[in-house]
């Protein structure tokens, strides 16, 4: 068996399931209400399914490798539209991918070079496809806290020299998972000029691109900061998409990587064989997500009214604050995240996640401890009803413990 196996730690749900096993939540005599796992809860769009009926014969085919090319075009067009730049080369710089997760991981590992046991820098807390894309790569992860004082975003310029000449790769989230950030041109300078001096690749992970709070200012994406730049070869560069959070299809696997030619080359080189191609079946079910805006901004009106109705019901009570994007809300805990997580479960019949367990001890300190991540992914009278039972929890807590309100 691959040695490097024995590196992977327990995915972060799998550590909840052990934490909450002692939990019994049937004993409130509530309905339990389910906001630890990111996976949309709202209706996939209609012109989706009717895409996939109709074409059920591209069951009987076998699919591109490099994807289908009206769904290329359709990408890049896309890419031109949201992000304000020319259309890519549909030939050369965009290819469907199967979801970001098989994407990201994948990508690793064609740029790694085990024989060089270098490093792969990655915010923390992180995605932890990051961590084991990188393990089993075999290079080594170096952790970049996220800063409380930057927004939760990872200060790049930390970074000794001697760490970044040895770095072969580098995980960027933006917007952020847990806390929403979004990097803004500043930050992409400095990544780009670390980029060049070193020789780097970057990847940048943008799934939560599309849901976003304010409809008048989307999130920057890594395309359009290399492009106001100048970087309009998008040298080093290569963004991943999905359709998993912005479209509610997290059980289509349809994504999409696009950037620096050269780079999605040898990765075309490395699917050959990896053997991800994307179904005819859902290269059209895909192609029909990306050409409707529609099903995208009600999306975010749902999110948003979430947001609107939670944020005042705990921020009395929890220190957490409204994102810049994504579902998710990043709060501080009075008592130490997996106690919190663990009662709130057993005496609320609520269910979030961790912080500490999407993020790893550096230097003594992990940014996620003393945090939890809700994800509003539930119904809107869910996510309330879920808020008002957190702070009948709280109340109790801070009449009974010796901890500070915020």
């Amino acid at each position: 068996m691959n040695p490097k196996l024995n590196l992977l730690q327990p995915y972060p749900f799998e550590k909840l399931r052990g934490l909450l096993n002692a939990a019994n939540p049937a004993q409130t005599g509530l309905k339990l209400i389910d906001l630890s796992i990111g996976e949309p809860k709202h209706a996939a769009p209609a012109c989706v399914k009717l895409a996939i009926t109709n074409h059920l014969e591209g069951l009987s085919v076998y699919p591109s490798t490099k994807g289908d090319e009206t769904l290329r075009i359709a990408i890049s067009n896309w890419v031109g539209r949201r992000y304000g730049i020319p259309a890519l080369n549909a030939h050369t710089q965009v290819l469907p991918a199967l979801g970001s997760r098989e994407a990201l991981f994948a990508f690793a590992q064609t740029v790694l070079d085990a024989k060089q046991k270098g490093y792969v820098v990655c915010p923390n807390p992180f995605y932890q496809i990051y961590e084991g894309a990188t393990l089993l790569g075999g290079a080594q992860p170096y952790y970049v806290n996220a800063d409380p004082n930057r927004n939760f975003l990872s200060d790049w310029s930390s970074v000794p020299d001697d760490i970044w000449r040895q770095t072969q790769l580098l995980f960027v989230c933006s917007p952020g998972n847990p806390a929403g950030s979004v990097m803004g041109l500043e930050d992409w300078s400095t990544l780009f000029s670390l980029a060049d001096r070193f020789g780097f690749v970057i990847a940048s992970d943008e799934c939560y691109s599309e849901i976003y709070l304010d409809e008048n200012h989307p999130p920057m994406g890594g395309l359009a900061a290399a492009h106001a730049l100048g970087r309009t070869d998008f040298k080093g560069l290569v963004c991943f998409s999905s359709l998993s959070k912005r479209s509610n299809l997290p059980g289509l696997r349809s994504g999409f990587v696009a950037g620096d030619a050269n780079l999605i080359e040898k990765f075309l080189l490395y699917r050959t064989y990896h053997g991800s191609a994307m179904s005819p079946v859902v290269s059209h079910a895909s192609l029909a997500a990306w050409q409707d805006e529609d099903h995208v901004i009600e999306n975010r009106k749902q999110y948003r009214a979430k947001f609107d109705a939670v944020l005042p019901i705990l921020q009395p009570h929890l220190e957490v604050e409204r994102p810049d994007a994504s579902f998710y809300l990043w709060a501080k805990t009075p008592i130490s995240d997996p106690d919190f997580v663990f009662q709130l479960l057993n005496t609320q019949a609520v269910r979030v996640l961790p912080g500490s367990y999407v993020g790893r001890e550096i230097n003594g300190v992990n940014p996620g401890t003393n945090r939890i991540r809700i994800a509003l992914v539930a119904p809107l009278a869910d996510c309330v009803e879920a808020a008002q039972r957190m702070v009948v929890f709280l109340e109790k807590l801070y009449v009974h413990s010796p901890v500070t309100r915020p």
